[in-house]
């Protein structure tokens, strides 16, 4: 990692988001500082029947208002249009909107998804039964496809550089990044349009319900009475280009992206491994890639989703790659203010990674206020407090065992490392 080349390092140079805290970045920053809580009842569709009533919904949502007018809405899920906002957000923080001519060959799109349309085909349904069958308008279920997020972007932008989906869960947004930059770093692109995307919808909350992997009130990461996750929706975006790329137009340069690392348990298809193998591996992989030892890390954005394996084996990952150390790092999960966006997640808490570092502070853990003895990090439970993280590690451990970290550098003009 010492040789790198200007080609080969890959900044952030714009970042978007839509969430249940916060419709852009800088409202996102104020959100997360005032330990902001965006769970309350469900209101997109009838809860009755389930264990919990709350979630995270994106509320006032209204994407005419927030795109340009020459934007086609036609044919756009709710989850698509989270996606193309918070994209149009981030390619125009980075001077990038409307992307020129000559780099439209060179620029492509990476998004982790979910649920994707579904919350389109569940109203097509219903409308379907109350019909009593018929031929119906099935073009409506044009947005379903799990491609739809990046395809929209790809055409609505006029981008003709790689186009990927990917779908490994709860880390796909988090794995997203990671291809993202490699497909810069092997000069397959020059700037990536990264992230990811997830809607709220009655199949998604039906089924983790069913799991009795939600909490009835909030999610408590890390906290010792916490009893599961709580569903949120949005969605989280970040440019990527070359350092080369990004000097040579003059662009503002947020962050870095130093390193990231890929695992799988091979252990259940929902439960995480207790013993944290995978996901140790996956952090020792991420820093290995960014050429730095685990002492220069500052503070660790968590997957943290409060079901009680899971914070477990969280806590237990970051003692055996940290050891005695681990206690001295500060560990919040953000998810208990924008609930778990799961194929957006990993993205959204790369806005929130970054954020951290330019806004030079840690976000909180809200409402952890049980003590854990067996989860005794430095959680940070009392609020957000002010700091200069030069280096963030953000985790993604999702269903089937599919772990992703990521490791991302404040940017400081003379060189890799520490701002």
């Amino acid at each position: 990692m010492e040789n790198i080349t200007e080609n080969e390092r890959v900044v952030i140079t714009g970042m978007g988001t839509v969430n249940a805290i916060a419709g852009d970045p800088l409202e996102f920053a104020a959100a997360l500082k005032d330990g902001s809580c965006g769970i309350g009842p469900v209101t997109r569709f009838d809860t009755t029947a389930f264990r919990t009533h709350n979630g995270a919904e994106v509320k006032d949502f209204h994407p005419r208002a927030l795109l340009p007018p020459e934007f086609s809405l036609k044919r756009v899920s709710r989850a698509d249009a989270f996606a193309l906002v918070a994209a149009f957000q981030a390619l125009s923080q980075a001077g990038l909107y409307p992307v020129p001519e000559s780099l439209r060959e060179r620029t492509g799109t990476v998004i982790g998804g979910g649920a994707g349309g579904l919350p389109e085909a569940e109203a097509f349904y219903q409308d379907y039964l109350r019909r009593g069958g018929g031929r119906g308008r099935f073009s409506r279920l044009a947005t379903v496809a799990c491609a739809a997020h990046a395809n929209a972007i790809a055409t609505q932008f006029g981008l003709y550089g790689p186009k990927a989906t990917i779908m490994t869960a709860c880390s796909s947004g988090a794995t997203a990044i990671g291809l993202g930059r490699d497909l810069i770093r092997t000069d397959a692109a020059e700037a990536m349009i990264v992230g990811g995307a997830e809607p709220l919808c009655r199949v998604t909350f039906a089924s983790f319900n069913a799991l009795q992997a939600v909490d009835p009130g909030y999610c408590r990461p890390f906290s010792g009475n916490r009893a599961g996750l709580t569903l949120g929706e949005g969605a989280g975006i970040l440019i990527l280009e070359s350092l080369a790329g990004a000097r040579a137009r003059g662009a503002a340069i947020l962050g870095e992206v130093l390193g990231y690392g890929v695992t799988c348990d091979s252990h259940h298809m929902t439960a995480p491994d207790t013993g944290a193998s995978g996901a140790v591996r996956a952090i020792r992989a991420a820093l290995a890639d960014a050429g730095i030892p685990p002492d220069a890390v500052d503070y660790i954005n968590a997957h943290g989703t409060a079901t009680p394996p899971n914070d477990l084996m969280e806590t237990r990952a970051i003692k055996a790659v940290f050891g005695p150390r681990a206690g001295r790092i500060p560990v919040s999960s953000t998810k208990s203010m924008h609930g778990h966006t799961l194929g957006a997640s990993g993205a959204l808490e790369a806005v929130v990674s970054v954020l951290a570092i330019t806004e030079r502070f840690i976000p909180p853990t809200i409402h952890c206020e049980t003590p854990d003895p067996e989860c005794d990090l430095d959680y940070v439970t009392t609020g957000a407090r002010s700091g200069t993280p030069g280096i963030v590690l953000s985790n993604s451990f999702a269903f089937g065992g599919n772990n992703t970290a990521v490791v991302f550098g404040c940017w400081r003009d003379e060189g890799r490392g520490r701002g």
